[in-house]
């Protein structure tokens, strides 16, 4: 019979023996009011849940079955995503700026800098506290929230200088990158990295981030709890989200947004892209492990068609791989859809490994043993005797060993009645002898 051990792989860390949690991000900032805003009500608390254990047999400590929050796309900036600079209570421009995008302000209404050479020119259009930058601030608030709900891919960071990070959620309390220091985002078109700050943002004189790979500056957001600054002649790529304030110092360059929630927007000769041709928003996802789902495989036979389907629940779907052990000659494991299928071909038994993940920790096994049989002998048919022919030789024919055994019984008798008679002449020879009688001869 088939056997199943189900097995949670821990990949958790040291520290965490809970069987399940529920972490609750709060972010404080936006407990003040949100004023003149078309929708002041937001959920403050991003709850995720951050496990469900599934049962079975553990390898090492006791492990959570861990939850994400994820983002496949680009963070949803909805009507901000036009600006090149937003501010909430002024936006104010020192020397020739060019903001290639929209500017705008709300809930105030100052707007300075920008009346055109030799002062700041906007490739756009200015709103100022009117419908178009209110809902833009909105939008911007929501976008702060996704940001910072989802699962850091790498926590604790603070001086980025001298890093390449791959496409991920990298958070920290201060981050910072030197005067003169270089950061490095390798990717591809569809890349996105997500920096979140608890406070701080502070870019140094000449510092630079580089995109490499076909990366784009659609897909690089820094999410900043507090305020953000950016030095003289930086090169900077990304949209900044910050909860105060943002300051472009004289001579940087960014090819992204400054957007600011709750303060101002300051800038002194700086120029300012916002990235055109970008990705479809994606709004954030809740992920779960995988937890297996399906029944224990049954065993074949050589010869005959085999099929068992391993499932396991989880979002993203889980794929499914043959992590130890090998499967019985004949079958494969498809890795998307988890059916193990084909003919086996030789007799036997396996005991296997069959692992289910879905990029969410921790990932789950399942060890089952399948034992394949050998095809059943075949026994010959039974030939049924046409017509005249001879019966089979074991059936006796009516004339044979019963009546022989007859004639014997019936001759046995016959001899021992002529035995008798003659017997019973010798006595009755003998008596006429003793008595003196005589016959007459015929």
């Amino acid at each position: 019979m088939s056997e199943r051990t189900d097995v949670i792989k821990n990949h958790s860390g040291a520290g965490n023996t809970a069987l399940s949690a529920t972490r609750t991000l709060f972010l404080p900032w936006l407990e003040q009011p949100l004023t003149n805003k078309q929708s002041t009500s937001r959920k403050i608390g991003i709850t995720a849940t951050t496990g469900i254990l599934a049962l079975g047999l553990f390898v090492g400590t006791a492990s959570i079955a861990h939850a994400a929050t994820v983002i496949d796309g680009p963070i949803d900036l909805g009507a901000a995503a036009d600006f090149g600079v937003l501010g909430s209570s002024t936006v104010t421009n020192t020397g020739p700026s060019v903001v290639n995008g929209d500017v705008g302000v709300s809930a105030g209404t100052s707007i300075t800098g920008f009346t055109g050479p030799p002062d700041g020119l906007v490739n756009g259009t200015i709103h100022s506290a009117d419908a178009v930058a209110d809902q833009a601030q909105t939008d911007l608030t929501a976008a702060i929230v996704d940001a910072a709900s989802l699962t850091p891919t790498t926590s604790g960071l603070g001086n980025l200088s001298g890093l390449s990070l791959t496409p991920g959620v990298y958070s920290g309390g201060a981050l910072s990158i030197n005067s003169g220091g270089l950061l490095t985002l390798a990717g591809t078109a569809d890349s996105v990295w997500v920096f979140q700050a608890a406070s701080t943002l502070t870019i140094g004189s000449t510092a630079q981030i580089l995109i490499t790979g076909g990366a784009s500056s659609c897909n690089v957001f820094w999410q900043i709890g507090s305020s953000a600054t950016i030095g003289t002649n930086a090169d900077f790529v990304g949209t900044v989200m910050a909860n105060a304030s943002v300051t472009a110092n004289t001579g940087a360059e960014i090819q992204g947004r400054l957007l600011a929630d709750t303060g101002a927007v300051t800038l002194d000769t700086n120029l300012i892209t916002v990235p055109e041709d970008c990705d479809p928003a994606s709004e954030p996802v809740e992920t779960d492990g995988p937890e297996y789902t399906s029944e224990t495989p049954p065993d074949g036979i050589v010869g005959t068609p085999y099929s068992h389907t391993f499932t396991a629940s989880g979002t993203p779907a889980p794929t499914y791989s043959v992590t130890s052990g090998e499967q019985p000659l004949g079958l494969t494991l498809d890795s998307t859809t988890g059916e193990l299928s084909g003919t086996p071909t030789a007799p036997g038994s396996s005991t296997i490994t069959v692992t289910a993940t879905n990029g969410t920790e921790p990932e789950v096994s399942t060890i089952v043993t399948i034992a394949i049989a050998a095809p059943p002998v075949a026994v010959p048919p039974v030939v049924d005797v046409p017509g005249d022919a001879v019966p089979p030789a074991e059936e006796l024919p009516p004339t044979g060993t019963e009546s022989a055994t007859g004639l014997i019984v019936s001759g046995i008798l016959v001899a021992a009645g002529l035995l008798l008679v003659s017997a019973q002449r010798s006595r009755s020879a003998r008596a006429i002898a003793q008595s003196g009688r005589t016959f007459p001869q015929e």
